[in-house]
């Protein structure tokens, strides 16, 4: 090859001094920042945009090149850049991105992020400095190696965006996220805002290829074929100066490195075995005298500096090299590092960093010691992902722990798994945790330890096994002097019983907690106590218990406490169709959760918002509603429960394509619970759902066993809704005496639906026009036909089978062009993918807005998502 020009990563051509001067094929992405810069100057409102793309692609080179323009800007415009990058460790440093950016400004923000504030704290200061200054670009680099306190902060700053003059740019690789990956969860909430974009970047096309090609004497085509196209393998292809194209990334780089020599090559390696960067005088005490070669090394594009560290220029590099070192030098280098990192030139020593390199250097002793406290520091901070991961760490290499260690680092993981929905990690460690208790005839531990097993039990829908180890707890601990422990037990217990419907035996050991926690002066039991006696009290002063137990916990600190209580009153007023009451709990209960960083009991407020919209008649948006729970998966059933209830019936209700299989993934969730808070709306919704089809066997199904089990537990109002569906589909069921009346009040579908279960034609009528005016087409077409088999005269015919299968009459290119939408393409990617104008493109864009009658790109696609139009992400 001829060996001329140097180059950088994803198509930048390098000049001899290493600045780029060239970035090929990516004009489109810079002018995509620059008009979501331009936005946030105009609004004065903050805007996130999601940089997806695979490994090399260059989404590092397009943030650098945007920095670089912007730091070139001397108007009055000129934006601010801050710049944190995530680091590929396999446990991540809690806020470490934040905490780098935070040094490098000081102040206040200094202050918060280098204390053990929580991610909504940190959230908050970060809000209050972007604040400070207009404009400013707030890049975060990789946050697919994110920890989750920092996804955290990201999510909880998204969401307050449009309060800050800020243009906030993630970029990730959307190649390499799992299912259960903890970004596609704020990726999901980001889907439908109107203040987040995606960005995609795509590899180099083969005139591209051949653009970088043209100074090497290199076949263009083949280097193409080879790479497929991807700038970073190009980039390192050409760079490697080999007679023939290597067929790898890592023989291109290691065949790069190797052209450097000796020296430059072992500085190399220390850098490698340092995934988030090594200082200076880390370099010289891993490296020696080959830190002479630095300058040889940055020349040739392999290494950068940020700061004060130096760093490969791309991940793909540095793992090249460091899968290239020999076993017996990657320990020495390991070893070198945590020798060295444990007293620091500057600074405090950093736990999780030497956890990592005493990991890699086989140091068992070293490992227990440092992981065990950056699982302790990650927990305070909320990455409690990255501390279940540390005390896991910790316990592969406890061959020497003590019996009681290692139980209190199985609790510890225990907890911090079941706070990031681990929970079959968390009861796995938790039941080691309780045998080990048990050998050390440590009841108290052993009993508080079935009390916390019961309530992660209970999560995923295990309800059985939960009763029986919180029956257990109390057990164990009624044979010591009553305490705190016993009390939380006494709670635990009673809200089991609760959530069961056995009100009875709720009330009896709820009662107990209250007056034990009363008597120890214990204000968190108190408040527990209140809320799950108000929860079997509903009836006769349970709201004022309940609302009793969110003063006492807003004023004494106790955020999670009074997030669980707004979930039990508002839940409590969506299910009696209180609209005014329901309202004002969801909302003052979601800013709270929110503002917090409370996920799941914000999850839980979304889902019962969305029954409550169904309820009042707003289909659209419980459908959203429903469809954002569904985006945020979590091991608690009951959030998907509900929000697979809601999106089912409007589906049904509307006729929809998809309301099946929603609700029969909802009875999957709800059927192994055996609780008829659960099972009822779902049974209710199927038999609904049978119903509109005329399946009436399907009705008979669909209620059996929940209306079974709401005779049992004496629940009139689902008796009576079970009943009413078994009646219209024919079946014959008496109604006990008890429950003879509907106790709360129906929504509007419902009193149409209830009006049509009769034979008189003006009841009848009025059923049809309110079916009508809401859109219930499926009921419609019942009652309908019901009144021309009366004889009745002037009744509208359905509508077409094409309209019933597109109810919005979109074309088939229109539906092409929505589920690309849909996926966060852009007008001229959509253009290139289905070979079309972007003028043709914005027309069809324009006419699935009118059809759908959304206002934004998001809210056409919030709507193909509902009505199962298009896929959904993850």
């Amino acid at each position: 090859m001829h060996h001329g020009m140097v180059r950088g990563e994803a198509g930048e051509t390098i000049s001899a001094s290493g600045k780029a001067t060239e970035l090929l094929e990516r004009a489109g992405a810079l002018g995509s920042l620059a008009q979501e810069l331009e936005a946030v100057l105009r609004s004065r409102r903050g805007r996130v945009v999601l940089l997806g793309g695979e490994a090399g692609v260059g989404k590092t080179a397009l943030l650098r090149r945007f920095r670089d323009d912007l730091e070139r800007d001397t108007t009055e415009r000129a934006a601010r850049v801050l710049w944190g990058a995530c680091a590929p460790l396999f446990t991540p440093r809690p806020l470490g991105p934040l905490l780098a950016v935070a040094e490098r400004l000081g102040g206040e923000l200094a202050e918060v992020v280098g204390s053990d504030a929580l991610p909504h704290e940190v959230a908050a200061a970060y809000a209050a400095e972007l604040r400070s200054r207009t404009p400013t670009v707030f890049v975060l680099e990789d946050v697919h190696w994110a920890d989750e306190a920092t996804l955290d902060v990201l999510r909880l700053l998204s969401r307050r965006v449009d309060t800050v003059p800020a243009l906030v740019v993630a970029s990730f690789r959307d190649d390499e996220l799992e299912r259960d990956h903890p970004l596609r969860r704020v990726l999901g909430e980001l889907a439908t805002s109107d203040a987040a974009s995606r960005l995609k970047l795509g590899r180099l096309s083969p005139a591209a290829v051949a653009e970088l090609a043209a100074p090497y004497d290199v076949d263009a085509d083949e280097l193409y074929e080879t790479t497929g196209g991807n700038p970073f393998f190009v980039v390192e292809a050409l760079a490697a100066g080999d007679d023939e194209i290597p067929d790898t990334v890592r023989d291109a780089v290691l065949s790069r490195a190797a052209r450097l020599g000796a020296p430059a090559t072992r500085l190399l390696e220390a850098v490698a075995i340092c995934p988030s960067g090594a200082e200076l005088w880390l370099l010289e005490a891993l490296a020696g005298d080959a830190v002479e070669r630095l300058d040889d090394c940055l020349a040739s594009g392999m290494l950068d500096v940020e700061a004060t560290d130096v760093a490969f220029r791309h991940e793909l590099a540095r793992l090249a090299v460091e899968e290239a070192i020999g076993p017996r030098r990657r320990v020495a280098l390991h070893r070198k590092a945590l020798a060295a990192l444990t007293a620091p030139a500057l600074g405090a020593p950093d736990p999780a960093r030497l956890a990592h390199h005493a990991e890699a250097a086989g140091d068992g002793t070293a490992v227990l010691r440092f992981a065990r406290e950056a699982g302790d520091r990650a927990a305070a901070r909320g990455a409690h992902r990255e501390a279940a991961a540390q005390y896991a760490r910790a316990l592969r290499f406890g061959t020497c722990l003590t019996t009681a260690e290692r139980a209190d680092l199985l609790e510890r993981r225990s907890q911090s798994a079941y706070l990031t929905d681990q929970s079959d990690e968390a009861i796995a460690a938790l039941e080691d945790a309780v045998a080990l208790r048990q050998e050390l005839h440590d009841t108290l531990a052993e009993g508080d330890n079935l009390r916390r097993l019961g309530e992660i039990l209970w999560c995923p829908g295990r309800t059985r096994e939960a009763r029986r180890r919180a029956c257990e707890a109390v057990d164990l601990l009624e044979t010591l002097p009553p305490g705190r422990e016993l009390a939380i037990a006494y709670g635990a217990l009673a809200a089991r019983y609760a959530a069961a419907d056995r009100c009875e035996e709720a009330l009896a050991w709820g009662a107990q907690a209250l007056r034990l926690a009363e008597r120890l002066g214990d204000v968190e039991l108190r408040v527990r106590s209140l809320a799950t006696l108000g929860a079997c009290e509903l009836d006769d002063g349970g709201f004022s218990k309940l609302e009793r137990s969110i003063e006492l916990a807003r004023s004494t600190g106790l955020d999670a406490e009074a997030a669980r209580s707004f979930v039990i009153l508002a839940g409590a007023a969506v299910e009696r169709r209180l609209h005014d009451q329901a309202e004002r709990y969801l909302t003052e209960g979601l800013a709270w959760s929110s503002e917090r960083g409370l996920e799941l009991f914000r999850l839980y407020l979304l889902a019962y918002r969305g029954r409550s919209w169904l309820d009042q008649g707003r289909w659209t948006d419980a459908a959203d509603a429903a469809s954002a729970v569904l985006r945020l998966r979590r091991t608690s059933a009951t959030p998907g429960i509900v929000a697979l209830t809601t999106l089912g019936l409007v589906r049904a209700r509307r006729g929809d394509p998809g309301r099946h299989e929603l609700l029969d993934e909802a009875w999957l969730l709800a059927e192994p619970t055996g609780e008829l808070a659960r099972l009822g709306p779902v049974a209710a919704a199927r038999a609904e759902a049978a119903w509109l089809d005329g399946d009436f066997e399907g009705v008979a199904t669909a209620t059996e066993s929940a209306l079974a089990l709401a005779v049992q537990r004496r629940s009139a109002r689902r008796v009576v809704e079970l009943v009413a569906w078994r009646r219209r589909a024919g079946i014959e069921t008496p109604l006990p005496d008890w429950a003879d009346a509907e106790p709360w009040a129906a929504c509007p579908y419902e009193e149409a639906i209830a009006l049509a279960d009769g034979d008189a034609e003006a009841p009848l009528r009025r059923a049809l026009d309110e079916l009508q005016r809401v859109g219930a087409q499926p009921a419609t077409t019942i009652v309908a036909r019901r009144l021309r088999e009366l004889g009745a005269r002037g009744v509208p015919r359905g509508p077409r089978r094409r309209t019933r299968e597109n109810p919005f009459g979109l074309t088939s290119r229109q539906l092409e062009v929505l589920a690309l939408l849909a996926d966060g393409r852009r007008n001229a990617e959509i253009a290139d993918r289905l070979v079309l104008s972007e003028r043709t493109v914005d027309h069809h864009v324009g006419a699935i807005l009118r059809k759908l009658e959304a206002r934004t790109r998001g809210e056409a696609s919030a709507t193909a998502i509902r009505l199962g139009l298009v896929g959904q992400d993850g």
